[in-house]
């Protein structure tokens, strides 16, 4: 199933996009029992938003050799490296990724993004994560590389609003159609150049064990999202480029890249 968060001209809402470009609006939140309210709109006619809007977005550093090599910044990490981006880095499909003042070295990296369902995540096993997964989406974990370097510690580097495009939507039932979150195709290109390719099957640490060591630290909440780390090839992306993230059995997730706007409010684009 294929959860989308849109807008049309009654508001904002959760919805189901089906096989004919079709979504069918849904009562409330998608966790649980899902009811339909009956309305149905063409994909064209309303506006793909942010999948969900998590209360915090969990992500994992040096999680692919060949990044980690192409990063040279050292040994691949011996348990997973953990940081956070701010829920007011989250954007939607077609949303423009920001660039900061000044800033000329900011690198597109996609990544597997893990939804948390309904159950949260605390003081997991690997074998019990299964259950506190809601689906998967498409993420680009957009980075400042100067101030990744400048600081050592990656939060502001990573939290500019507009630094976390997520969509374009949650894929539920990864299984039905023949696909395996822990072998999926990963890509990014930029203006139709191939900059990144891997598979999931790649990652140093799985899902199972990602999660599972995050819900040591911290609680993962319904909605939360985890991001898995990127493969090789990561590099800079300027405005007025276009940026597709894409991986097997999830479809695409496209933004564009502007200048900063100085009017901008947080979240806007969400």
């Amino acid at each position: 199933m294929r959860i989308v968060r849109f807008a049309s001209p009654s508001g904002m809402s959760f919805g189901v996009l089906d096989g004919d470009g079709q979504v069918a609006q849904i009562e409330g939140h998608p966790f649980g029992t899902i009811s339909f309210t009956g309305q149905r709109f063409a994909q064209a006619d309303v506006r793909l938003l942010s999948p969900i809007l998590p209360s915090k977005v969990v992500c994992v550093g040096k999680n692919y050799a060949e990044h980690v090599k192409e990063m040279n910044t050292g040994d691949a990490p011996e348990r997973p490296l953990l940081f956070l981006k701010p829920s007011t880095s989250v954007i939607g499909p077609g949303d423009a990724i920001r660039i900061p003042p000044g800033s000329t070295n900011v690198h597109h990296e996609v990544e597997l993004a893990v939804v948390i369902g309904a159950r949260g995540a605390r003081n997991l096993t690997p074998e019990q994560v299964p259950a506190s997964v809601f689906g998967y989406t498409i993420a680009n974990d957009v980075t400042e590389r100067d101030m990744q370097a400048a600081d050592g510690q990656w939060t502001r580097a990573k939290g500019f609003d507009s630094f976390c495009p997520l969509g374009p939507w949650i894929e539920t039932d990864l299984g039905a159609l023949g696909k395996d979150p822990a072998d999926l195709a990963i890509t990014c290109t930029v203006d139709g150049e191939l900059r990144q390719s891997g598979r999931t099957s790649q990652l140093l640490f799985d899902v199972p064990t990602l999660v599972s060591t995050i819900s040591q630290v911290m609680t993962l909440l319904p909605g939360d999202v985890v991001l898995t780390g990127t493969p090789a090839g990561v590099g800079p992306i300027a405005p007025g480029q276009r940026v597709e993230c894409a991986i097997e059995g999830l479809g695409s997730l496209t933004n564009g890249v502007s200048g900063a706007d100085p009017t901008s409010t947080a979240g806007a684009g969400r």
